[in-house]
């Protein structure tokens, strides 16, 4: 079976997908406060080729992430922040958008969102 990253349009479909979530997240009242927990963390440089990296391997692609930090833990990768259930579900709700503005097709949009659902969900460390 062809890897999730040949299917959306690979890499340059992922880079499509950060830009414009992030320019999302940095325009939208939803992205606020996730703008606000990367200022807290590691700031706001690193988060695009960051989430490029993660994404790519987590789409079954090159894994850049872990070759860079030897892993692709997210739970350990945001255990420097706070995050309430209201975060994540702000962040389904940009991401979501994106892959609507990229054009990622069903049913691949729904599986990526169902994926994403759960693990943002188990990011949650905070009331």
């Amino acid at each position: 079976m062809e890897p999730m990253i040949d299917q959306i349009g690979g890499e340059a479909k992922v880079m499509d997908l950060v830009t414009q979530f992030y320019d999302l997240i940095e325009t939208l009242p939803q992205g606020q406060a996730i703008v606000t927990l990367h200022l807290q963390g590691h700031g706001l440089a690193h988060v695009r080729p960051a989430q490029f990296d993660f994404l790519c391997g987590f789409f079954g692609g090159r894994r850049y992430y872990a070759e860079q930090h030897g892993h692709m833990n997210l739970r350990e990768i945001h255990a420097h922040v706070a995050i309430r259930a209201e975060d994540a579900e702000n962040w389904l709700t940009v991401m979501d958008m994106a892959l609507v503005d990229t054009k990622v097709a069903d049913p691949m949009k729904g599986q990526i969102m169902a994926t994403f659902r759960r693990a943002a969900m188990m990011l949650v460390n905070t009331v």
